[in-house]
């Protein structure tokens, strides 16, 4: 079986997917048909933008869908008429049986994580949140429940004690697109003959569903930063939600007013061990060279930051630029 005998899909939205999508097209993979999410308005003139996906299927001409509705009968009978072999899905969204169970060889997809660990819609940032030192990418057949299919592949990767949420998700956006071809390349070798695929059901990898550590989607009041917390707790929330979508905290003014929301895209850690008792949330800064604030067992420096209507910058220059703590 040749590479241009299995004709495929491609799912995805987000500058992630693009550079496993291009790897596919570069590679010589037969890809039929792209499928992303509709345009939507954004920035402050709601112009209508693309995604990168789309982007990339315009610029190499491949023929592209952006349905509203995954179920919606047009929608199907378009990707009926691509006759795939197989989907591959990249950072797009959830699917029903009726789109993922279409093509003989199934549909697969490309996860930023080592399943069964961290399922669910941010993966990297919760890896780093939570302060681990190895992260990965697996592929695996999509089933009925979300991220729980049969793993195909899984290669890890390490995470760096300083290293942020943008960091970590480049590394592994070039790390995938390698895992997927490999993947492609096994349904390949086994002549399009899925029995013949080793896989393991993510269930054999632990003994209770309370071992697993999820993945939710982040809002807006899980970036904002208790300051009860441990220092070593909210130094890996602010670099696992750097640069995007970012920690924020409130800060107070020397008048007395609050700043909200402060951004904070990067923190050091000054003091640990101590019990700062009432002082809690407690800012001390010398109007020239930091801003530190207490925590529960020490003290958080922040180094870069961005306040309301002002562009992000390291602390010296915004205290050299600002007077809310003279």
């Amino acid at each position: 079986m040749d590479k241009k005998d299995i004709r495929i899909v491609y799912m995805g939205t987000p500058d992630f997917a693009v550079p496993t999508l291009d790897a596919l097209v570069q590679g010589g993979y037969n890809v039929v048909g792209v499928i992303t999410m509709p345009d939507k308005p954004a920035g402050r003139g709601h112009k209508v933008q693309y995604s990168p996906v789309k982007e990339y299927a315009l610029a190499h001409d491949l023929p592209l869908l952006q349905p509203e509705k995954l179920k919606d009968e047009a929608f199907l009978e378009h990707l009926r008429q691509w006759k795939a072999d197989l989907q591959i899905v990249v950072a797009f969204r959830m699917l029903p049986e009726v789109v993922w169970a279409m093509p003989r060889l199934g549909t697969f997809n490309l996860h930023a994580a080592l399943l069964p660990q961290y399922r669910g819609a941010a993966p990297i940032n919760w890896a780093v949140i939570n302060g681990e030192t190895e992260t990965g990418a697996t592929t695996f057949f999509l089933s009925h429940e979300i991220d729980t299919g049969r793993i195909i592949l899984k290669r890890k990767m390490p995470i760096g004690p300083d290293e942020n949420v943008g960091s970590v998700h480049d590394r592994l956006m070039e790390m995938g697109k390698g895992l997927v071809t490999e993947t492609v390349d096994l349904l390949i070798e086994a002549e399009g003959d899925i029995s013949k695929i080793e896989t393991i059901e993510q269930e054999s990898l632990y003994n209770d569903i309370r071992e697993l550590k999820p993945a939710p989607k982040i809002f807006k009041e899980t970036c904002a930063i208790d300051w009860s917390d441990t220092a070593r707790n909210i130094f890996n929330k602010v670099r696992g939600l750097s640069p995007y979508p970012a920690a924020w905290t409130e800060l107070k003014a020397a008048n007395g007013d609050t700043i909200s929301p402060v951004k904070i895209y990067k923190v050091s850690i000054v003091e640990q061990g101590k019990d700062n008792g009432n002082n809690i949330g407690h800012l001390e800064t010398d109007n020239k060279s930091h801003i530190h604030i207490n925590c529960s067992d020490g003290i958080i420096a922040l180094e870069e930051l961005q306040l309301p209507g002002k562009k992000r910058m390291d602390v010296k220059s915004l205290l050299n630029g600002v007077s809310y703590w003279k």
